[in-house]
């Protein structure tokens, strides 16, 4: 009975290494994969050029300068003056980024998992998160910037929202970091039912309207920097932006048979440009 006790103590000692080894472990057969982050939609994009749009390298977007033709009054019998609208023109040219996946074939061999069907899926989702990292580095090109204070207010939304009807834009959008939404979600206004008049705000978790904007989280681990978490952008999808996508998310596999490996490299040939700057409204706090 002595040693019986004795080799129960053994095996239930947790730095005892020896002692583990005999304890039977199951090792659970499902790969538990990370989080999705929350990006942006390809819809919020004005507009979005495939590959068939883009014979070249790059394309051009021509666009008419705003306010820039003028009409007159005219005096009986006097000459009509001339004036036309002026353009501009903004070029977007894809660039690559992509990532090289390479796997023994003995670890594809002795692996629980498909390791490069696996490593495959994750590499398109970097190349979608990096989509929306570069969404917000167009962004960061917005006409008008409104400094707020600790916290995001009502009154940061409402003068954005006038830096764009004063240049004519409609607001479709407000595009939020966590710390931004984290200060929505403190301002009583948009949560207490009975003093917005409506209860979707509640419903909805904030995927709902406020001011008529439709309101978006992005990820702050998509974001080109952790600071993006304190943004707020307020902007007219129609005209803010624009996606030109010369290559879509591709994937070659290929072998080695000289080092035995197998392998992917997978692609995208992408660019985001800002077309109407005026479009925008950044609202940072601190």
């Amino acid at each position: 009975m002595a040693e019986l006790k004795y080799l129960k103590e053994y095996l239930s000692t947790e730095d005892a290494t020896e002692g583990s080894l005999l304890i039977v472990k199951k090792i659970f057969d499902t790969l538990i994969l990370e989080q999705e982050k929350a990006l942006i939609p390809r819809s919020e994009a004005a507009i979005v050029f495939g590959p068939g749009d883009i014979p070249g390298s790059s394309i051009d977007v021509d666009l008419v300068t705003e306010n820039t033709q003028d009409i007159r009054l005219v005096s009986e019998g006097a000459e009509i003056p001339l004036d036309e609208a002026e353009y501009t023109s903004t070029n977007l040219k894809p660039l690559k980024y992509g990532v090289a996946i390479r796997i023994t074939n003995e670890l594809m061999e002795d692996s629980k998992w498909n390791l490069l069907e696996h490593n495959t899926k994750t590499a398109g989702q970097r190349l979608a998160e990096n989509e929306t990292s570069l969404i917000l580095t167009a962004m960061a090109g917005a006409a008008n910037t409104i400094s707020g204070g600790a916290a995001a207010t009502i009154a940061n939304i409402t003068r954005a929202l006038q830096y764009l009807d004063d240049a004519d834009y409609e607001g479709t959008t407000l595009l939020v970091g966590n710390e931004f939404l984290q200060d929505l979600r403190n301002i009583d206004t948009f949560v207490e039912a009975n003093k917005s008049g409506s209860t979707e705000m509640l419903a909805t978790g904030f995927k709902g309207v406020i001011y008529g904007l439709n309101v978006l989280r992005f990820s702050t681990n998509a974001a080109p920097s952790t600071t993006y978490s304190l943004y707020g952008y307020v902007y007219d999808r129609t005209k803010a932006y624009a996606i030109a996508e010369k290559r879509p998310i591709s994937i070659q596999n290929f072998d080695l048979p000289t080092y035995d490996m197998s392998g992917a490299v997978i692609t995208q040939r992408i660019a985001v440009e800002l077309l109407r700057s005026s479009a925008v409204c950044k609202i940072t706090t601190s």
